[in-house]
């Protein structure tokens, strides 16, 4: 996708993020109130914000320092979103860490504010909290939803 396809609202994005508020952690899971991922939250708000899932999801590792030539979460997303520089991303974007250096970007958020995020985190699910610089050092990719 292109910069000039139009992006969903940041607004709508950032509700229906805020809608997973509380999900349980579960791994590899995307339902809302029951269980998610960091992933399975953004294929829920992908669900609310453009419609059904292009593609299903191969099962993946949990390994935050799996190494690889491919950053497999990125080439996913490019195909299905509008890619941003990471600098430039705000409110309503979805962004990739890099959790540990030279490691593949294995986890996702979803910024709601200039210095907030919303991700699913393991034993706390669903949480909101500061966009800190150690996090916002670990941003790796960013990217826009598209318009419905």
């Amino acid at each position: 996708m292109t910069a000039q396809t139009p992006t969903a609202d940041p607004a709508l994005v950032i509700a229906a993020a805020r809608s997973w508020l509380g999900t349980p952690y579960h791994d590899q899971a995307s339902l809302r109130g029951v269980g998610c991922d960091c992933l399975g939250l953004a294929r829920g708000v992908w669900r609310e914000v453009v419609g059904t899932e292009p593609f299903p999801i191969p099962p993946y590792s949990r390994d935050w320092g799996e190494t690889g030539p491919r950053e497999v979460l990125a080439v996913g997303a490019r195909a299905m979103m509008i890619e941003v520089p990471p600098a430039e991303a705000g409110p309503g974007a979805l962004v990739l860490f890099r959790m540990m250096p030279r490691a593949i970007a294995k986890h996702v958020g979803i910024l709601t504010g200039p210095d907030t995020f919303l991700h699913a985190f393991e034993r706390l699910g669903v949480i909101e909290e500061p966009l800190t610089p150690a996090w916002a050092r670990k941003i790796a990719f960013a990217f826009l939803f598209p318009a419905r």
